[in-house]
């Protein structure tokens, strides 16, 4: 991560709590987090919209669920009001790069696009 560079750092923490458990269990506080026109490319090869997102991490994280493990996070900021993060995740053995879009917008910096690609870790 690009010390002091605060559009990183916010993009950071948004990219964090959405990976939290608690966060992603709540419709609210994801869709605060998640641009209007968001969407994504998963891990499982399905493509997402904001609002499928939004309901399928609603009805897929129980209490007390585990958060993923999550390393080699760095950021860069392409303009003014984009930000590229890239990282991996783990997830009980499930392992995934991960590259995230975010854009700043007048509620803040919002989480426009993201991509999971699978990988086993023999091949990283």
């Amino acid at each position: 991560m690009l010390e002091g560079n605060a559009a990183v750092e916010a993009a950071t923490e948004g990219e964090l709590r959405l990976l939290d458990p608690e966060i992603r269990r709540s419709p609210e506080l994801v869709g605060a987090l998640l641009h209007p026109d968001f969407y994504e490319f998963g891990a499982s090869g399905r493509i997402w919209d904001r609002a499928s997102i939004v309901a399928w991490l609603a009805a897929e994280n129980e209490p007390g669920a585990r958060p993923s493990t999550t390393s080699h996070m760095k950021g860069v900021q392409l303009a003014p009001d984009l930000v590229h993060l890239t990282f991996d995740t783990d997830n009980n053995g499930r392992r995934a790069h991960r590259s995230s879009l975010w854009r700043l917008t007048e509620q803040g910096w919002l989480l426009y696009f993201h991509q999971g690609t699978l990988y086993d870790s023999d091949a990283a």
